[in-house]
């Protein structure tokens, strides 16, 4: 009888105890000299057995030369415990004499089996890697007249060994410890095959005991990973041209030209084919364009009567792909000192609106998407849709932004004699070109409106201030008519530029996560301009002297800012002199004061250490359509104080008054166009840096974590061209 093996906690199924003896007692009749055969101790030494079947009644046992069974009958109980750990089970000795106590010792299998000698039963089992401590346990079983060898038997107590009358062996087998995985497979390496005089059962199909499926710990659910999503049809590249009158890093007057830099590059990034064709004005930054050099040099383009000659050239610009139209006439359209404040600006721009269509039906480009810029470029769905459209660009769809309504290029009839319009009849027609508020008069904008497939504005709350708040100045009902094709996206920001982590303009680099750097560019900053160097917040203003940022604002916001002691730092200029002379005025009149400083120009790397030094950043327009400032301003943990009204109060939101969560708010904000209503809004943001320092700290973080970067708005623009060339 063997001993159960030690390391399993979970005792087999009960069976009679009279089987056991039974069995012992049939055992201990065989003589000592019938023990095994020596073919079969041979062959188990050599290969892994096949367990001998056990019927209930004991009756059928297996032929030593059929073949062995992998399947255990019904009757046949196997018991195989929950194994955490697989236990080594003693070594097993051969048995000396019928009835003897043995104990299983596991032998390493090979994975296929050995052939016998000649002349010995063949004996076939599966091999398994892994032994365990399974029992198993037959019915009581009487001895036949001619015993053969019977099946080693283990139970949670005893053992017997049942052996029959074959010739006398050279060496006793070694018994193999049946393993969990031959358990589990239906077979169990055996040092012995049974042998009776019934006829051996032929093979069954493979079936895992019940037995030992109830004791075995069920396998752990691993949830499979759900399918994975279809990928999204990737959408077609678009050849994409914007048609501007500016650009950032070559020609720069207000946000314009940040637009069109920081939109071009977002939708190549996204997959896109960009181009950009812009006039090639005598003013420009030739250092910042790379590879220039003429790629069309006969560019006739129509003008009056006759036509004009025009040079076409390519160079990049900080990796933009750039097309400059140099026309040679003698009315010198660009080879100027400035880009605006002409008298003939409508007809220069009208002449570079048709001589870049011009180049694009001349050189063969069809785009999917024309993008143009304000009134200076309006008449390019004019012109598409009265002309080239007919002459096979029939592909192209146009998108049309205003970045300001307050500028429409309004002029006379000599415009469609210039331009080969001509028919004032058509384009004088209320609904195409005629000037909302005098009807005797073109307007550039509006028949830009008329004919583009869609019009955007840069920000929604100014899209609606435009349409229904009076602020289109005199475009109104012409919005209202085409407002199934009016929107508003917000501007963003380049910030490969505008990044306090990178810009090469700032001394001191610094990031949400180490703000103090911020402090070091304000001493910078303070050091560059002379002015004291004290615990005082600095407050700046950044933009053009224009009536529509609110000169009168800000001029008081000089005299109260230094009466709050706090200093003060303006940067800008104006077209227009008489605006220029009254702020030169006010720069000699505070010249002296350690905490103004007052600089009258544009001055691009002083911009970026007044964004990365000032605390504050004052913008209180008469109407902002968008605005950039404030939206640099966050970037750089500078607190914007502003104005209500367009892209302001879509991007800024107050400290103290804001409906959004604490972490959304990101400035201070006022109302009312006026004094009283300047002051409470600077006057509390000072107030806060002075008495709560911690809190304007937070403020500056969640001003940083405000995201105004492309990617949000280049996502805008696209849903936009998929809409207009599937209309």
């Amino acid at each position: 009888m063997a001993k159960k093996p030690t390391g399993s906690k979970q005792g087999p199924t009960a069976r009679p105890r009279a089987a056991d003896k039974t069995a012992t007692i049939a055992a201990s009749k065989i003589a000592p000299s019938e023990a095994a055969p020596k073919a079969s101790g041979d062959a188990s030494a050599k290969s892994p057995q096949a367990p001998a079947d056990a019927t209930a009644g004991g009756k059928q046992a297996r032929s030593v030369d059929a073949p062995v069974s992998t399947e255990p009958k019904p009757e046949t109980v196997l018991q195989a415990p929950a194994a955490k750990e697989t236990p080594r089970p003693a070594a097993a000795k051969p048995a000396s004499k019928p009835g003897s106590r043995t104990t299983a010792r596991p032998v390493e299998q090979t994975a296929h089996p050995t052939k016998p000698d000649s002349g010995s039963p063949a004996i076939s089992a599966s091999a398994s890697p892994k032994t365990t401590d399974a029992v198993i346990k037959t019915e009581p079983v009487t001895a036949p007249t001619t015993d053969a060898s019977a099946p080693l038997v283990a139970d949670d107590r005893r053992q017997a060994t049942k052996l029959s009358p074959p010739p006398q062996p050279s060496a006793a087998p070694k018994p193999i410890a049946p393993t969990q995985d031959s358990l589990e497979q239906g077979t169990v390496a055996s040092p012995l095959a049974a042998a009776t005089l019934e006829p051996a059962e032929e093979p069954q199909p493979e079936r895992p005991p019940e037995s030992a499926q109830a004791d075995e710990p069920p396998p752990e659910f691993v949830p499979e990973p759900p399918p994975a999503a279809p990928p999204a049809p990737s959408r077609p590249s678009l050849f994409i041209v914007h048609i501007t009158p500016e650009l950032a890093a070559v020609a720069k007057v207000g946000g314009l030209a940040d637009v069109v830099f920081g939109l071009s590059r977002e939708l190549a990034i996204r997959g896109n084919h960009v181009e950009i064709i812009l006039p090639k004005y005598a003013s420009m930054r030739y250092d910042q364009i790379f590879d220039l050099q003429e790629v069309y040099k006969d560019l006739w383009v129509p003008w009056y009567d006759g036509a004009i000659h025009c040079t076409v050239f390519f160079g990049f610009v900080h990796d933009r792909k750039c097309f400059f139209i140099e026309p040679h006439s003698p009315d010198n359209f660009f080879n100027r000192g400035s880009i605006y404040g002409f008298k003939d600006d409508v007809l220069r721009y009208a002449f570079f609106s048709r001589a870049a269509m011009e180049f694009l039906w001349k050189s063969g480009k069809h785009p999917d998407i024309i993008h143009c810029h304000d009134w200076q470029t309006a008449l390019v769905p004019v012109f598409l849709y009265e002309f080239y459209q007919t002459l096979g660009m029939t592909h192209p769809r146009v998108c049309l932004t205003i970045h300001n309504f307050a500028h429409q290029g309004v002029t006379g009839v000599e415009l469609l004699h210039a331009t080969g319009l001509h028919r004032p009849e058509r384009f004088f027609d209320p609904t195409r070109m005629a000037d909302n508020r005098h009807p005797k008069a073109l307007n550039l904008l509006k028949g830009g409106i008329v004919y583009a497939n869609f019009v955007t504005t840069v920000s929604p709350r100014y899209a609606f201030e435009t349409k229904d708040q009076g602020q289109g100045f005199g475009l109104e009902p012409t919005l209202h008519t085409h407002h199934i094709k009016y929107g508003g996206v917000v501007n963003g920001i380049d910030y490969d530029i505008w990044n306090p982590e990178v810009d090469r303009h700032i001394p001191v680099h610094y990031g949400i996560d180490s703000i103090d750097g911020k402090y070091d560019n304000k001493r910078a900053l303070r050091h560059r301009l002379m002015l004291a160097d004290n615990d005082k917040p600095i407050v700046a203003f950044i933009g053009r002297l224009d009536p529509q940022k609110g000169l009168d604002l800000v001029r008081h916001a000089i005299f109260y800012t230094l009466e709050r002691g706090a200093q003060f730092v303006l940067l800008g200029s104006s077209p227009d002199d008489r605006i220029n002379g009254d702020f030169w005025g006010l720069k000699r009149m505070l010249n002296d004061s350690p905490d103004c400083h007052l600089e009258i120009g544009f001055d691009e790397d002083l911009s970026h250490l007044i964004y990365a030094g000032a605390d504050m950043m004052l913008v209180p327009s008469r109407f902002e359509p968008c605005g950039l400032t404030q939206l640099i301003s966050l970037r750089y943990g500078t607190i914007p104080v502003v104005r209500a009204i367009g892209g302001l109060a879509d991007t800024v939101f107050d400290k103290d008054f804001s409906d959004r969560p604490l972490h959304a708010r990101n400035g201070y904000v006022f109302q009312d166009y006026d004094n009283p209503g300047l002051e409470s809004a600077l006057g509390r943001a000072i107030a806060c840096y002075r008495n709560h320092p911690e809190h304007f700290r937070e403020l500056m973080k969640n001003a940083m974590r405000s995201d105004y970067s492309w990617n949000v708005p280049g996502q805008d623009y696209l849903n936009i061209y998929d809409y207009i060339r599937d209309a």
